[in-house]
């Protein structure tokens, strides 16, 4: 079994830039009995370590802490409790951590009353993490720890926006903004699995080839064009059928102007902002449902997982980096350069 009682993690211990992550030992986590250690394979990079790092959260993060939402790796160690997995097996872990001292019995609320990996509990920014095992999806054989861990959080973020809330449906149309996104990228190929037509925006031309590339039918360069009057003009003014909305403030009255009668919205991220206007005489005059979707569950991951296998999705994987050019990655993130997901590799 590989074992080291000190290992590298990227630490910060005060909320800031990019220059306040560390490169450093730290102690081995100690697991509990309903636990597992895993050695972190890879680890995909989400504007959430941003806004955490920032101290931007709601609820900010403990200090010194450890980011990284998205992890696959394999397991070293398993709890005295933990039935069903051992050492060697190569495991992705679902990011949505449940706060199991709350009996509620919808998995919506189960969700919503927990924690995120990275978010309050350390993340995956480490050569090693403790996960409760219950949050532990097998990773199918055929695929890589770094096609694992890009379909981690912001697939699965996708997925339950669009197919377990939106419900999309064959012969509709979808509007999916920041196609170069985690979200973006993984909901042009959702959208398409399930039989719809895609429209696309992002801010470059070479952004908008590989969205076309995935799938998407239609592209929309948002950095030259206003997004609604193109998306007026693709539809023949009718509007999409479903809007993904994952940026929030800077697209939102746009984005609900985009949606077609009896459409609807669905919000998954506020990348921009959370403030928002909204008219409330168009919206009940055009029928719109707004619907907000939080996440995605285990289950979400094993389906996402599944189809990954099969070869109906793929993990669009931008760039990986060394653990400890965190920063770097971070920098990348944040300028909004890349299409797909950012990978570190410890």
């Amino acid at each position: 079994m590989e074992w080291k009682l000190a290992v590298k993690a990227i630490i910060f211990r005060e909320y800031g830039g990019p220059e306040v992550l560390k490169y450093e030992e730290v102690t081995t986590p100690e697991i509990g009995p309903d636990e597992v250690l895993v050695r972190v394979r890879a680890v995909g990079l989400n504007r959430l370590d941003l806004v955490v790092r920032g101290g931007l959260t709601p609820v900010k993060a403990p200090l010194p802490h450890i980011s990284g939402s998205e992890v696959a790796g394999e397991i070293t160690q398993v709890g005295q409790n933990v039935k069903r997995l051992e050492p060697g097996q190569r495991v992705v872990v679902a990011p949505y951590l449940p706060d199991k001292s709350q009996e509620y019995t919808d998995e919506e609320l189960g969700r919503l009353s927990g924690d995120i990996l990275g978010l309050v509990s350390n993340g995956g920014y480490a050569e090693y993490i403790k996960v409760p095992a219950d949050s532990l999806v097998i990773l199918p054989e055929n695929l890589t720890f770094e096609e694992g861990a890009a379909q981690a959080l912001a697939s699965i973020t996708a997925w339950h926006a669009l197919v377990g809330k939106a419900g999309v449906r064959p012969g509709e149309v979808v509007l999916v903004h920041a196609a170069g996104s985690g979200v973006g990228s993984a909901a042009i190929q959702i959208a398409r699995l399930w039989g719809a037509r895609v429209i696309a925006t992002a801010s470059t031309d070479a952004k908008l080839k590989k969205a076309e590339e995935l799938g998407a039918d239609e592209l929309i360069n948002y950095s030259e064009k206003n997004f609604y009057q193109e998306v007026r003009r693709i539809t023949n003014r009718r509007g999409a059928d479903i809007v993904l909305e994952h940026i929030g403030q800077t697209t939102w009255e746009r984005s609900v102007a985009s949606v077609a009668r009896n459409g609807r919205l669905v919000i998954c991220g506020t990348t921009s902002g959370g403030d928002a206007r909204l008219n409330l005489g168009d919206l009940l005059a055009r029928q719109v449902m707004i619907i907000g979707s939080y996440g995605g569950s285990k289950d979400d991951l094993k389906e996402v997982l599944h189809l990954t296998e099969e070869g109906r999705l793929s993990a669009t994987i931008d760039s990986t980096f060394p653990l400890a050019e965190a920063a770097a990655a971070q920098q990348k993130l944040e300028s909004r350069e890349q299409f797909g997901k950012i990978l570190l590799i410890p």
